[in-house]
Formats: structure tokens, C-alpha cells, sequence
């Protein structure tokens, strides 16, 4: 990279050609600036280089696509240029393929409800929030893990310690979701299929977890997804109510399709 100083036209050009190429990921330039909370005429004048955002704008922009100050200055592709195992050419007819293209009529981005049967605690179920988003031809999906969960486990409750993020790949017949803490603590499998319902906006299946056999505690159980859109009235609504809760604190439909009195199968 050249030690000189880059004029404002040059830093404006960089950040348009890099904006552009993060954006292709998405299908509506309407949509993925209402994610950001930036004005669409605005943001179309960053994406073809005649304008350049305030530092908090940029700053957002940086945290949603997970890239740093350098996308002023080089290009994404160099930033990005990581290996990718899973899209490699010993992987990439095999979990390569589900992982591009998964389509918003399967698998829409936004936030979604889940609930499940606590993985410790039999009599107990588990509500909690997640985000879909697409990004280039990928999905993704990232959430938090309750915190009364992660202090049964010794764990600790930080914000870093509770995240999840995962890669959602297509599936004949359904999605299924890789997911793992930072630095790979713990992961889980989930699968997911679509289920009739007055908004089409329901997911049923299960999820596994990566531990141990014990003489207590679970390593699958049913798992229902609700798609919430991007209503963030419901999002907060749904964060507000996260973590352990009763089988009367599920919504009657979850507990319908989650069956908790029946054998999981």
C-alpha cells in the first residue's frame, strides 16, 4: 500500500467502490439502507463516490459490514482475502454449494424469535432473539446466549462471551445453521424447516449441541423459529423477554409446534 497521503477525492472513490462491493449481497439498495439508518438518496451518493459519511456514519457502516477504517484505503478484496475454507476446492461442491444463494423466500434476513427446551434445566424453556442477514452471497446469523444460561454453566456473562454467529446453508428440504461462540467455546446444529401459517413466517426443527454425554442435561431438542421481520418494536420486545422462562410463557403457537409433552424425534 503507498506511504502517501490520499486526497479526499481518492479516499471518496476507495470507500464508493468498497461500499459498492459490500452491498452487492443484498437485494434492495431501499432495504439495506433502512438497516443502516442512513437516507437512501444519501446513501446512493456514497455508493457512486460524491459524498463521504460523518465519522458516526461511518462508524456504523464499518460495524454492520464487520470491516474497519481500512475501507477507506484498500480495497475489501484484499481485506477479505482470508482463506475460506468451506468455499475451498476440497469443500465447495459439498457445503460450499448451500452456503450461496440462499434465497429470501426460504430464509428471510431480519430478526427471529426462538424457543426451545432448556438444554439444563428439563422443566424449563428458552426464549431468545436472533439476526439473519445477508452479506455477498452468504447468510448469516448471529444472537446471544441468555445470561442465567451461561452462569449455570460457570461461564462467564460479558457481551463477547455471550455471543453466537453462524453460516445458514440451503437444504433440500429446509435451512440448517452452523453456529459457534467466539473462538469456537461451543457450537450447535440447528435445522430448520417452513410450516403453514397465517403468515408463513414460521420455522420448526431442532437443535444439537456440541458436548459431551452426561448423565444430565440434553444435546438436542425441538427448536421453533418466528420471523419477525425488521420490526424492532417486536425485537425489543422479544430481547426484553429472552432467557429461561415456563411453558406458559411460550406463545401458544410455539408450544403447539415445539409439542414439549412428546417424545423428541
Amino acid at each position: 500500500m503507498s506511504k502517501e497521503l490520499k486526497k479526499p477525492a481518492e479516499l471518496r472513490s476507495m470507500f464508493g467502490s468498497n461500499l459498492r462491493s459490500l452491498a452487492k449481497g443484498y437485494t434492495s439498495i431501499s432495504e439495506l439502507s433502512r438497516q443502516l439508518g442512513i437516507n437512501r438518496t444519501q446513501f446512493n451518493r456514497y455508493l457512486s463516490s460524491e459524498s463521504f459519511p460523518r465519522p458516526d456514519v461511518l462508524a456504523r457502516i464499518c460495524f454492520f459490514f464487520e470491516v474497519d477504517a481500512r475501507v477507506l484505503l484498500e480495497s475489501v478484496d484484499q481485506m477479505q482475502s482470508v482463506p475460506d475454507p468451506i468455499s475451498s476446492g476440497f469443500l465447495a461442491d459439498f457445503l460450499g454449494t448451500g452456503t450461496r444463494n440462499l434465497s429470501e423466500d426460504k430464509f428471510p434476513s431480519g430478526f427471529y424469535r426462538f424457543s426451545r427446551r432448556s438444554f439444563l434445566e428439563g422443566n424449563k424453556f428458552v426464549i431468545g432473539l436472533v439476526f439473519v442477514k445477508r452479506e455477498n452471497s452468504n447468510t448469516f446469523i448471529r444472537g446471544y446466549e441468555a445470561k442465567a444460561a451461561m452462569k449455570d454453566q460457570g461461564l462467564p456473562i460479558n457481551h463477547q462471551s455471550r455471543e453466537f454467529r453462524g453460516l445458514v446453508l440451503q437444504q433440500e428440504e429446509g435451512v440448517a445453521a452452523l453456529i459457534s461462540r467466539r473462538n469456537s467455546m461451543t457450537s450447535s446444529f440447528n435445522y430448520l424447516h417452513r410450516v403453514a401459517s397465517f403468515e408463513n413466517n414460521f420455522w420448526v426443527g431442532y437443535v444439537t449441541r456440541t458436548v459431551r454425554e452426561t448423565t444430565t442435561g440434553d444435546r438436542a431438542t425441538s427448536l421453533v423459529y418466528e420471523h419477525l421481520g425488521h420490526d424492532f418494536s417486536k425485537a425489543r420486545e422479544t430481547s426484553a423477554m429472552s432467557g429461561y422462562c415456563d411453558i406458559a410463557d411460550i406463545s401458544p403457537f410455539h408450544r403447539r409446534l415445539l409439542q414439549p409433552d412428546g417424545p423428541f424425534r
